[in-house]
């Protein structure tokens, strides 16, 4: 089986419901969605699964605080996360909760396996915690804050925690650690996260505390009454329990092991020495890749709630449109990096972009083809060397170029390659002047037509991971069956023959993007 036509499997970090989401968990949704559907466009059967992640001291206090069991608050803030997924037409095949009865099951598996191995034991636990972070950390690791408090290296707070707790044997798994970075390069990306989890494992590893008693909200130890796992054992395991785990069977058989692990850079470690190690543990594969993605940052700023600079991605998505929101995040931002974003910028990106250099594109086309041929399609038609030029940039940028740079995650780079082909198309409309040849050489017109009809159908499939909606809009106009929008479909070099033999009538074409404006106030966006 060839790597272009294997199962692929991705996910999301599986998000940890304390709060709403905000444009974080969108900005990476939007990103693994994209992913998963190229591979889809490409003929993979795909696996996308994302979830919350409820137990741990967090949720705990925070229902104590609101007067509300656990599960209700766990039940309510799952929901939002859902209807976020919806709203920007995340096409996930699964989505776990880590309070589900499945997911215990999994990682009571998993816990039992890693036991097996001999790599857990009781001991008592003393040392700094951070309850937001839901991590341990080592006084070397901390940061000094206002009043000589001690923070964490995220700079949240600490506190010192003494309990009977299971520890797993990290220490253990050092050199297997290093071995798998220095012979899998690209297990962890981009290349500085792998530099920042190597210097960090070479600096040893002490022993994980993996269990806790001072609360109940989690999943039970197996013999061990009065411990629940540790969060981040849990939440993990959670990339198993989505394909059925402890099923070795099924869609387990079939996936495991992951592609990507698509997650923020603040959580690596988690998923880059801690994962591995309890995976190497309990004798289950490794994941392919974990991809750390940057940060998005309001006009420059890092969002937080006393700057008053936190966006709801709910009110972007209705204010902009999801698919103009879409195609910003992956344009504008160079995945791997930080970014920034702001009102202004994805209006002027969406306008420029979309409305007047696609949507404007397509317009055009179709209705000149409406207008000019009463919508009349014909593969009989004397082709010029600008039509093939025009042709062979479309096709390149893609069938090669584009895939190319999304295969490496590179989306940013694929859509500039893309661009360049709208622009090119845009420059052949200015050049071969259509309603002029209407006069003076209706059959040239109608051959300048014919090939801008083929070059719109081919970007439309390309930049449909990124804009489905309106990309199907478009391909319905355009009378291209749903079958006949992926990847594979860009090789049939008989489709316009067969569509234009089928009778199919262009009608008058709907607008796909239309202009955006600011809002009236900075504040509704």
């Amino acid at each position: 089986m060839s790597e272009n036509s294997a199962p692929f499997y991705i996910t999301t970090a599986i998000s940890y419901p304390n709060g709403r989401p905000h444009i974080g968990h969108a900005y990476e949704a939007i990103a693994t969605d994209v992913m998963a559907r190229f591979q889809r466009a490409r003929g993979r059967d795909v696996r996308l699964v994302t979830g919350t992640d409820e137990h741990g001291l967090k949720m705990f206090q925070t229902a104590r605080d609101q007067g509300r069991e656990t599960i209700d608050l766990a039940n309510e803030m799952s929901s939002y996360f859902r209807e976020m997924y919806a709203k920007l037409n995340i096409s996930y095949d699964n989505f776990m909760r880590t309070s589900d009865a499945a997911h215990h099951a999994a990682s009571q598996a998993i816990w039992r396996a890693m036991e097996a191995n001999g790599d857990l034991y009781l001991d008592r636990y003393e040392g700094w915690y951070s309850v937001r972070d839901e991590a341990f950390y080592d006084e070397s690791e901390l940061v000094d804050g206002e009043g000589g408090a001690r923070l964490s290296p995220q700079r949240t707070p600490v506190e010192w925690t003494v309990e009977e707790s299971w520890f797993f044997r990290l220490s253990n798994y050092q050199d297997r650690l290093l071995a798998l970075y220095a012979e899998q390069p690209d297990f962890i990306r981009p290349e500085s996260r792998r530099n920042e989890v190597m210097r960090f494992v070479e600096g040893g590893l002490k022993d994980l505390s993996v269990s806790r008693t001072s609360f109940d909200w989690g999943v039970p130890v197996p013999g061990s009454p009065g411990h629940v796992m540790y969060v981040w054992v849990d939440a993990l395991t959670t990339y198993l329990s989505g394909l059925g785990y402890p099923d070795l069977e099924g869609d387990f058989g079939k996936f495991w092991p992951a592609n990507i692990h698509m997650i923020g850079k603040d959580i690596v470690r988690f998923h880059t020495v801690y994962w591995p190690a309890f995976l190497m543990s309990a004798g289950l594969p490794l994941p392919k890749q974990v991809f750390g993605h940057g940060f998005l940052l309001n006009r420059g700023e890092k969002m937080s709630k006393s700057l008053g600079n936190v966006v709801d991605p709910m009110v972007l998505a209705d204010t902009f449109g999801v698919d103009p929101l879409r195609y910003y995040l992956l344009r504008e931002v160079s995945f791997g990096q930080d970014g920034t974003y702001s009102a202004e910028a994805i209006v002027r990106t969406a306008n420029a972009d979309l409305a007047n250099s696609f949507g404007n594109l397509a317009q055009r086309s179709l209705s000149m083809i409406f207008k000019n041929l009463n919508g009349v399609l014909t593969a009989d038609y004397a082709s010029h060397e600008d039509d093939h030029a025009l042709l062979s940039i479309v096709n390149d940028a893609c069938r090669n170029l584009l895939p190319r740079e999304f295969e490496q995650l590179a989306f940013s780079v694929g859509i500039e390659e893309w661009l360049r082909a709208v622009f090119a198309c845009n420059q052949y409309v200015d050049t071969q002047a259509p309603w002029a040849l209407r006069k003076t050489d209706p059959d040239r017109m109608r051959a300048v037509l014919m090939t801008l009809f083929q070059v719109v159908r081919t970007l439309a499939i390309a930049i449909r991971p990124v804009v489905p909606t309106a990309a199907d809009t478009l391909l319905d106009q355009m009378g291209i069956g749903e079958e006949a929008r992926d990847f594979t479909a860009l090789n049939d070099g008989d489709w316009f023959t067969n569509l234009a033999a089928s009778g199919f009538i262009v009608g008058q074409p709907t607008p796909l993007f239309p202009r955006l404006d600011l809002p009236e106030e900075e504040g509704e966006a």
